[in-house]
């Protein structure tokens, strides 16, 4: 990951990529095969939603992809409203399609940027951000981001979010970084090691989740919660004061 930010995948590219990749992300059970423990994360963080919130009436999924997060609460919750925001149209489309076969809420999609989307204010029950923040670059762009998850989420919400992180010094960073790639050879051997790396460098730019739980401290959430953290993935979320 040494690729300069300003060098990295800009947002257009991103969604090029997500655009031609539904299938991919349509599958509930096995998750993102280059994700450790990711149908683990993903049951981690829904429960923790479902338990942490008092009545779940309405949800924002950022980055949403097929949908497999939102579905996912859905066998928790009863049935909530839901908006979801993401780059890529198809993956909206499959995600819509989807999540009204297993929830009868109101559903509402927003193409395009997180950042840039007009959402309602301290109205989000739970917000779920799965492998999405990542994409976020400098600490100016952390911080807005995460002052607005806080501004939407409503007042006793929370937010759960799991991701690629990295870490604070470059020892364990480099440890873990190995680590993460004989997980990726032993399930698809080195070329398949060597594409991970090769979009991680291009396209991602993850942070700590020990910078993410101080940030989210730091826009104003009273609680914050580590629910499970392996080689280079993270699980982990914050709730809001009532």
């Amino acid at each position: 990951m040494d690729r300069p930010l300003k060098k990295k995948s800009s947002v257009s590219e991103i969604k090029a990529r997500f655009d031609i990749d539904v299938e991919r992300f349509s599958n509930l059970e096995t998750g993102q095969t280059a994700t450790i423990d990711a149908p683990l994360a993903m049951e981690l963080i829904t429960q923790a939603a479902f338990k942490s919130t008092r009545s779940i009436r309405r949800a924002l999924d950022i980055g949403c992809g097929a949908g497999n997060n939102t579905i996912k609460l859905s066998q928790y919750a009863a049935p909530f409203d839901c908006d979801l925001v993401d780059l890529s149209l198809p993956m909206l489309k499959k995600a819509r399609e989807r999540i009204s076969a297993v929830n009868t809420g109101t559903i509402r999609t927003f193409q395009g940027d997180f950042r840039e989307a007009d959402l309602p204010e301290q109205s989000y029950d739970v917000i779920i951000a799965a492998a999405v923040l990542h994409h976020l670059r400098d600490d100016q762009d952390w911080e807005s981001a995460f002052s607005k998850i806080y501004r939407l989420t409503a007042p006793g919400g929370s937010v759960w979010i799991t991701d690629l992180v990295s870490h604070e010094t470059g020892p364990v960073q480099s440890m873990m970084w190995e680590r993460y790639g004989e997980y990726l050879c032993s399930f698809g051997g080195e070329d398949y090691r060597a594409k991970v790396f090769d979009y991680i460098d291009k396209e991602d730019s993850p942070r700590p989740v020990t910078y993410q739980l101080d940030l989210l401290r730091k826009v104003g959430f009273a609680h914050v919660e580590l629910l499970h953290k392996n080689s280079c993935f993270a699980a982990f979320g914050a709730i809001k004061n009532v």
